[in-house]
């Protein structure tokens, strides 16, 4: 088909006339409306808060205002260079200015980086070229080794080698039975000189060890120079009733007339028991039967007498110069073992303990000495022993997990009566054969009310000391004297430091106010 608006164009015929493009247009087909642009719109004109923030003031064309401030300065051309330096590094050539070359010239202009197009073969390489086309090359060769004839081959480091299969038969044969005949020799051989050597005797007659010197340095105050003057005075208390038997310990107190301190629950089973027998056995071994010269359920204190002669008297100490900390030494006879020795440090003092049970009459609260040297039981009546040598208690109880007091096994909770009391009552036992405690009157039981302890009065004995001085049942006492009471094991440690008939201040909590009476102390 013709174009009839491009010039030299014939007309079109009947038939192209129907599709000739129309006669002005350009361009194959016209736009349908929906397609077509639409007219361009006036502008809006801008909103007045708009013209104010952002128009153009008045009597101002142009998008600038021409007072606008100009840009940065130029700077300045540099000033020429001094006639002195002019005439020195003059050009050579006339007609020439400013500065001129070096004596050697210029260096010419280096390379700042590669590229690839200024190599010359550049344009033929393949991986350059983008349009060059992709073929496949020749695959990579590897020269052979050159083959080396015989078994041994020097590689290419220069190393010899055997090549095992290229071995002859025979040769391997050869080196197989080698190293079998090689095996056997040795193997024969060692059998052989086991067989043939003589064996060494079990026995030695001159046969002597070695023995070092003494060097051991046993300073007065230690564990064993206590143990070795304290021991001779602790023994060993056996009691057996029929078929029964206990056993305990004992502190030699008056060796003159073989006076031995221990506890009444050790021997209390055979007093008043007819064929009942006590033994008391000493450091050396020798033993002796004893008899009992008085003894005191309420302090747990006993005291025996054996017909010994030259006897080891222990030296009693004072409980008032005991502090906390102080290394102690427990000697007896736990289990049954006589002689036992150990040690530890005070833990605790005037610790509230009560002592009953254990098939004994024993009903007894004592201000104990607390101790973490290891006590078991049959260590009762024995010797606990200060740094120097001195008993400052009798042991007599222990806390142990599945015991009260005198059973278990040891825990490091040990208790000891104060040697103090121990005299006192001993000195009693031996001059009456009975001990005198005093008394309050009154039954009680630890209480507390969440702020303040006390010993709650559960039964006051009718016309005793505590009725007579106004003591009700259902009163909490809460001192004794200048001691503070905070349960039954503390008043009755507290009644029991006083002496029968001393008059002391008791007060007491009774429908919540606070009261002090007087007491005057009766014997128990």
């Amino acid at each position: 088909m013709t174009d009839p608006t491009r010039p030299g164009a014939t007309a079109p015929s009947g038939a192209e006339q129907e599709y000739a493009r129309p006669s002005g247009a350009r361009g194959s087909f016209d736009l349908p409306p929906e397609r077509r642009p639409a007219p361009p719109r006036p502008p809006l004109p801008p909103a007045p808060g708009q013209q104010t923030a952002f128009g153009r003031p008045e009597r101002v064309r142009g998008s600038f205002a021409g007072d606008r401030p100009g840009g940065l300065p130029r700077p300045a051309a540099p000033p020429p260079p001094p006639e002195a330096v002019l005439r020195a590094f003059a050009p050579g050539r006339p007609g020439e200015r400013g500065l001129g070359d070096p004596p050697g010239g210029r260096a010419p202009r280096r390379r700042t980086a590669s590229a690839p197009w200024w190599k010359p073969d550049a344009a033929a390489d393949p991986w350059r070229d983008p349009y060059a086309p992709a073929s496949l090359g020749a695959p990579a060769e590897y020269p052979d080794e050159d083959e080396q004839p015989g078994p041994l081959v020097t590689d290419a480091r220069g190393r010899t080698r055997l090549r095992v299969r290229q071995l002859s038969i025979p040769l391997s044969i050869l080196t197989v039975l080698v190293m079998l005949f090689s095996g056997a020799v040795g193997g024969s051989a060692g059998w052989l000189l086991t067989r043939t050597a003589d064996e060494e005797p079990l026995l030695s007659p001159d046969a002597q060890l070695s023995q070092t010197s003494e060097g051991i340095t046993r300073e007065p105050g230690s564990v064993s120079d206590i143990a070795g003057r304290v021991s001779p005075a602790v023994v060993s208390v056996e009691v057996r009733v029929g078929e029964a038997g206990a056993t305990g310990s004992g502190v030699v107190i008056d060796a003159e007339n073989g006076y031995i301190v221990t506890n009444n629950h050790v021997i209390s089973g055979a007093a008043d028991v007819e064929g009942a027998e006590i033994r008391a056995v000493f450091n050396d071994g020798s033993g002796s039967a004893a008899r009992i010269v008085g003894r005191d359920p309420a302090s747990d204190i006993a005291v025996i007498k054996v017909e010994k002669p030259q006897l080891l008297a222990a030296t009693l100490g004072t409980s008032d110069s005991v502090v906390v900390g102080d290394p102690v030494v427990a000697i007896g006879s736990p289990l049954g073992l006589a002689g036992t020795v150990t040690s530890g440090i005070v833990s605790a003092l005037d610790r509230p303990v009560r002592l009953s049970g254990e098939g004994s009459d024993t009903n007894a609260v004592i201000s104990a000495v607390q101790t973490d040297a290891p006590i078991n039981p049959g260590n009762s009546g024995g010797a606990l022993v200060d740094a120097t040598g001195a008993v400052i208690g009798i042991n007599t109880a222990i806390a142990s997990l599945g015991g009260n007091g005198t059973t278990g096994g040891s825990i490091g909770l040990g208790f000891a009566i104060p040697i103090d009391t121990v005299r006192d009552i001993s000195e009693q036992l031996i001059t009456t054969g009975e001990a005198v405690h005093a008394s309050l009157g009154v039954s009680t039981r630890s209480v507390t009310d969440g702020t303040r302890d006390g010993a709650l009065v559960l039964n006051v004995d009718p016309g005793g000391p505590g009725e007579q001085a106004g003591i009700d049942e259902q009163d909490v006492i809460i001192r004794v004297g200048d001691t503070r009471i905070g349960s039954s094991e503390e008043l009755a440690v507290a009644v029991d430091a006083q002496d029968p008939g001393e008059q002391i201040e008791v007060e007491l909590v009774r429908g919540g106010a606070s009261r002090t009476v007087t007491a005057t102390l009766g014997t128990a």
